[in-house]
């Protein structure tokens, strides 16, 4: 079996896992919904406040919201014995990590699709733009590959809800900038220029954090 085809079964088999119990997507919504009904009626009283507060609300949300399901992601697998038969597939164990990752951006991807609308109705900006969406996917494209990475190292750690956002949250500090400054020009309608140059930031980001993935993923897993 090629790492392409184990890949996509293993994408697949989340998919369908997460279409049947629907605990992933709906905690990182659920949580999501509520960080966004908190700052909508924290900023309530200020509108000028609210939407400079847009951009640095948005990708919290995203962030926080998708911790939860990154570390619940291979946590699942370990705790329901399905970690070593995925090991013992015919094929690199990469397929694994890429796997894995694709099946997380699509749920944060279908968080994003509800949060978005839901945060436009309720702050007044329109976040409902094709250019915005081009950040959203490179953002959260970065943000699942080093997630899924990290989650794999501390899955055997005790207490891995607590140490993967102290290993996450440092190295997504360019992700999340750039995220920032992005999305702040585009609301802003800023200098075109700067726009292209954090996009150019985001896939850099992107390229080099799969890659890092790609070459350490097989030792990370043996660990």
């Amino acid at each position: 079996m090629n790492t392409g085809t184990a890949a996509f079964a293993i994408f697949r088999k989340d998919l369908t896992a997460e279409r049947r119990a629907r605990e992933l997507v709906l905690t990182m919504l659920v949580f999501g919904l509520q960080v966004i009904l908190v700052y909508v009626f924290a900023f309530d009283l200020n509108v000028g406040l609210r939407d400079e507060a847009v951009p640095g609300v948005l990708w919290a949300t995203i962030v926080f919201a998708g911790t939860l399901g990154l570390g619940r992601s291979m946590a699942a697998e370990r705790e329901q014995g399905c970690l070593d038969g995925l090991m013992l597939l015919p094929a690199d164990r990469t397929a694994i990590y890429f796997g894995k990752a694709m099946a997380n951006w699509v749920f944060l991807l279908i968080v994003c699709a509800i949060l978005l609308p839901v945060y436009t109705f309720f702050s007044g900006v329109n976040l409902l733009r094709f250019d915005l969406m081009a950040v959203v996917l490179l953002g959260t494209f970065g943000y699942v590959f080093i997630g899924t990475l990290l989650s794999t190292l501390t899955v055997r750690v005790r207490s891995r809800e607590m140490l993967l956002p102290v290993l996450l949250f440092p190295i997504l500090i360019p992700l999340v900038l750039a995220c920032l400054r992005g999305t702040t020009l585009l609301l802003t309608s800023g200098n075109a220029a700067e726009l292209q140059t954090w996009l150019l930031v985001l896939i850099a980001y992107d390229v080099i954090i799969a890659t890092v993935g790609w070459l350490l993923f097989d030792a990370v897993i043996e660990d």
